[in-house]
């Protein structure tokens, strides 16, 4: 009976200085040490050096995800886990797209951290409901804080555009639309509307001269 074929492991390394006692070659050492012990086929090492784990994008890492959408691997494995980034929201999104071509991840020294075990998958399920009950928690705060803003008489969101409305009443007067008004102002049609329509001037009253039907829109 033939045996398995070799899993094909792409070995991932980062430092985010260099000349600085940090070094891809002991992250690369100790990483072809487990491959070795696991039965991976090596076939390709992708570095990243003097590159923030905060930046979403790094010649390395794309190379490597790239690898991954053609099935040219099987396994990815860092060092560490703060080698393939440093932003949770960064970090699923990575590992989603390796799970998405089929591609396994292990973290040799985050025990725990292995999605070719059982465990460790439940270990990245629970990174992502951490995550997402993360951004929930954000958002009521967001929402609350408004909220109370507003409460207390505070403006939030886009700033209030102010706008002498005399020449736009006496354009209107005239028959001209809200666009060709806007335009003649300096400001969008929806914010010419909304200010006319909190000064109780939108929409026009029956018997008072209407703007064009196209342009009133």
């Amino acid at each position: 009976m033939p045996s398995a074929p070799q899993p094909r492991a792409a070995l991932y390394a980062r430092v985010s200085t260099t000349g600085h006692g940090q070094d891809v070659g002991l992250q690369l050492e100790e990483l072809r040490q487990v491959a070795e012990q696991r039965g991976w086929r090596v076939v390709k090492e992708f570095v990243d050096e003097g590159i923030s784990g905060t930046k979403d994008r790094r010649p390395g890492l794309d190379a490597m995800l790239d690898a991954a959408r053609r099935a040219k691997i099987d396994i990815v494995a860092v060092w560490k886990l703060d080698r393939l980034g440093r932003s949770l929201q960064n970090l699923l999104l990575i590992l989603d797209d390796l799970k998405h071509h089929g591609v396994g991840f292990v973290s040799v020294r985050d025990a725990g951290l292995d999605s070719t075990s059982a465990s460790g998958t439940l270990l990245l399920h629970l990174l992502g409901a951490f995550s997402a009950y993360e951004a929930a928690i954000i958002k009521e705060r967001v929402t609350a804080g408004v909220r109370r803003a507003q409460a207390s008489g505070k403006h939030c969101g886009r700033p209030v555009v102010e706008l002498d409305l005399r020449p736009a009443l006496a354009l209107l007067a005239e028959g001209h639309g809200l666009k060709a008004i806007a335009s003649m102002l300096g400001v969008s049609r929806s914010t010419l509307r909304e200010r006319l329509r909190e000064a109780g001037h939108w929409p026009r009253r029956e018997g008072v001269e209407n703007p064009s039907s196209a342009e009133a829109l």
